[in-house]
């Protein structure tokens, strides 16, 4: 498997090229700093895993994890997540086809209908993915402020 950093590099002074990382959020969970705050500016990162090519697992793909884990539910979490429900059903089959581990456990039926829940290795593997994005942002902010904070106010 290979991880992918993205980041926006500096051009000095031709511009910034617009970097296509795929599924796109506002943030990845990491919190503006004092320096970048006080500058405006905020260098953002992006994080993924790919096995032979394919996306494994993303920024967007723990993001429908946790919806599911928040909503006992994988039709919810793709509601939540504004996408079909096969569109879910296909990322989860695919991240557990590409890391060898089973994500989810389904419960059918019943009076209340059907539920899903996160198994013991989803919730490690968010755990850890989280934190490993954390890290990895600090210390892109932190190499940001070091080499450009005193030239962008």
């Amino acid at each position: 498997m290979t991880w992918r950093h993205v980041t926006i590099p500096a051009t000095r002074g031709r511009g910034v090229p617009r970097v296509d990382t795929g599924d796109r959020t506002d943030t990845d969970g990491a919190e503006p700093t004092e320096a970048s705050e006080r500058s405006g500016f905020r260098c953002l990162t992006k994080v993924w895993l790919e096995r032979g090519g394919k996306v494994a697992l993303s920024e967007w793909r723990i993001s429908l994890l946790e919806a599911v884990a928040e909503t006992g539910s994988l039709t919810r979490a793709a509601e939540q997540k504004g996408v079909p429900y096969r569109t879910a059903w296909y990322k989860i089959r695919d991240m557990e086809e590409s890391l060898g581990v089973k994500l989810l456990t389904t419960h059918s039926g019943g009076a209340e209908g059907g539920r899903s829940e996160l198994t013991a290795e989803a919730r490690e593997l968010l755990a850890r993915f989280r934190h490993i994005t954390t890290g990895i942002s600090e210390l892109v902010e932190a190499r940001f402020r070091a080499e450009l904070g005193d030239l962008l106010r």
